[in-house]
């Protein structure tokens, strides 16, 4: 970022940033802050892109257009086959029981 001298003579500059007219002084140091906010930007998607992976439904920062749900329908999908596994070594047990029951009674 640069002054304008206005008046070198009375040391008077102009931020054209703010368009104010100022007394150059000698003990103060402008500087750029343009590379900081790019950075701070930067980290501030990377942020958005964190919180975004909590959601199933919002897409992230470096996946491909139109995959915003295949972390909810993965869900979908694998807590399905648990279901499906959970319910067939449940039925496989309470059939296992009902039969060594039957033993038990002396009926076959």
């Amino acid at each position: 970022m640069s002054m304008i001298r206005i008046a070198p003579e009375l040391n008077l500059v102009l931020d054209p940033e703010t368009a104010t007219v100022a007394v150059e002084r000698k003990d103060s140091i402008q500087y750029s802050m343009e590379t900081v906010f790019e950075r701070v930007d930067k980290l501030d998607a990377i942020a958005e892109d964190l919180v975004n992976s909590l959601s199933p439904s919002k897409p992230l920062l470096n996946t491909w257009p139109g995959r915003e749900n295949t972390s909810y329908m993965a869900g979908v999908y694998s807590n399905s086959f648990y279901g499906v596994v959970v319910g067939l070594a449940f039925s496989g047990l309470l059939a296992l029981v009902i039969y060594i029951m039957r033993l038990m009674e002396g009926g076959i």
